[in-house]
Formats: structure tokens, C-alpha cells, sequence
């Protein structure tokens, strides 16, 4: 489970340091790929298998299937952290998020975002300061 917000930092060569209390379900492998909001989510290579299970199970004629799987599956890169629990970040995907030097890692259950700072500054205060998340969270019956 991730639970948590982390500042850490990438590299000059791309790498991201995996918080230490994330690293064990990370072990055995990783993806990051493109999240919705321009940041990137890295999912345990067990929670990404179950994700393309489903996704594989929808049918190729359906329109948001297809460009569900060239968001997703077309930008996703897999890894396994080294000794120091690092893993190299794809430069296309730093850019598509606008990651450079200190970023936010944000635990999200079963997998992870990470965020440009402002970024996810500007989504917090997006989320925190709007009344109709409360009334939009009730509705998913949260």
C-alpha cells in the first residue's frame, strides 16, 4: 500500500529515488507511464498486470478503449529500482510532466504520482478550495 506525499529529487541522468517505505512492493519490478493530470503514475508490475487485464478485455471497436491503451500502454516504460532505489525516468515522460530536479511523490493506494511541485501545489489547492469535490466524492459514495 502507498500511502504518503515525499519530496525527492531526479537526477541529472533521469533517475528518481524511490521512498524507502515504497520500495518493497517495487522490488520485483515497476511501470511508469503518463497519469491524467501531467504528472506520472509508476504502478507495481502486479498492479499493472491487473490493469492491463482489464483493459485488454475491452473490446478494440470501442473508441476511449483505443486511446485509453495509447495514453497509457504507448508512453509506459518498465523498470526495477537498483540498489539505491532508483529508477530511470524516460525524458519523454519528464517532459510530458514537467519533472526537473525536485519533484513530489505521492502515494495513491495502489500506485504512485509524481508531480512537478507547483503542479501539484495548484491540484491541492484546486481540490481543497472546491466544495463541489466533496459533493462529487458523495456521489462515487466516498
Amino acid at each position: 500500500m502507498f500511502l504518503g506525499e515525499f519530496v525527492h529529487t531526479i537526477d541529472d541522468k533521469g533517475r528518481l529515488t524511490i521512498p524507502a517505505r515504497f520500495r518493497p512492493d517495487l522490488a520485483i519490478g515497476l511501470v511508469v507511464t503518463r497519469g491524467i493530470d501531467r504528472c506520472l503514475a509508476i504502478y507495481p508490475k502486479e498492479e499493472w498486470d491487473r490493469l492491463a487485464e482489464r483493459v485488454s478485455a475491452l473490446p478494440m471497436t470501442d473508441r476511449s478503449a483505443r486511446a485509453f491503451r495509447r495514453l497509457v500502454f504507448a508512453n509506459a516504460a518498465d523498470a526495477t529500482p537498483d540498489k539505491q532505489g532508483r529508477v530511470l525516468i524516460p525524458p519523454r515522460l519528464r517532459e510530458y510532466a514537467g519533472l526537473d530536479g525536485e519533484v513530489v511523490i505521492a502515494g495513491l493506494n495502489n500506485y504512485i504520482e509524481v508531480w512537478d511541485p507547483d503542479s501539484w501545489d495548484q491540484e491541492r489547492t484546486r481540490v481543497e478550495g472546491d466544495d463541489s469535490t466533496i459533493e462529487e466524492w458523495a456521489i462515487l459514495g466516498i
